[in-house]
């Protein structure tokens, strides 16, 4: 309240307090700070923005490149199956030319290889009644082949199996034995108690699978110019099944 030289009292308004200099300052100041770090925030999201275009890009570079390689994988999935296709035309082939190799040998052990794979053993004492040549066969009770034998030399006590090969393989050793494991049970079935021996027949003889030969038991017989011969080492005994 104010009083007038009039004695009267007069009521004036409130104003608000006046802003100092330094809380204008120190405003302005908080606000440029502020300014700063809304630029700083701004520049990293710019950064962000670079960056992300940039893997965005990549990214699209690394599909365009993986269709690529798809579109190169697919073609070369397809000539990988023409080149099966090829592959499997020349096997089938092959078969057919190995099977009428394997029939031409055939018949080149019954013509040939017979009579001095014969003579042979007759030169060891063994005289045979019975000659069957060009595969033998032995069926089982559904009349399906179950073994083929190339040479069979049967007389009133002995039945010699032979296995004629080109180059024996030892695998051509193993399936010689059961060969011989199912002639003679078969053989047995007809109470046929004759001594069943083995030998094998080639043409060419690899050191390794002519001594496996001899330890499975069986004759060795090797081609000796036009003829065959039979290589008997000492201590030899041929096995029976």
């Amino acid at each position: 309240m104010e009083q007038t030289s009039s004695g009267h009292t007069s009521t004036l308004p409130d104003y608000p307090r006046g802003v100092t200099f330094e809380e204008v300052w120190a405003a302005l100041k908080e606000n440029a700070e502020r300014n700063k770090e809304i630029s700083q925030m701004m520049q990293e999201t710019d950064r962000q923005l670079k960056e992300s275009a940039e893997r965005h890009k990549e990214i699209d570079q690394m599909m365009k490149e993986n269709a690529e390689r798809q579109k190169e994988t697919d073609q070369q999935m397809k000539e990988t199956d023409r080149r099966w296709e090829r592959t499997k035309r020349i096997i089938e082939e092959n078969g057919r030319q190995i099977g009428g190799l394997h029939r031409s040998f055939g018949e080149l052990a019954e013509h040939l290889v017979a009579p001095g794979i014969v003579r042979r053993f007759r030169g060891l004492g063994f005289k045979f009644d019975s000659i069957a040549d060009g595969n033998f066969k032995i069926l089982d009770d559904q009349g399906q082949v179950i073994t083929e034998i190339d040479l069979l030399l049967e007389n009133d006590e002995y039945i010699i199996a032979i296995e004629v090969k080109a180059r024996p393989a030892a695998g051509d050793i193993e399936h010689h034995t059961r060969r011989l494991e199912i002639l003679r049970d078969h053989r047995r079935k007809k109470n046929d108690s004759r001594k069943i021996q083995g030998a094998i027949a080639g043409a060419i003889f690899g050191k390794a699978e002519k001594k496996a030969a001899l330890d499975a038991g069986f004759y060795v017989l090797e081609q000796s110019g036009d003829t065959m011969k039979i290589d008997i080492p000492q201590g030899f005994v041929p096995k029976e099944w």
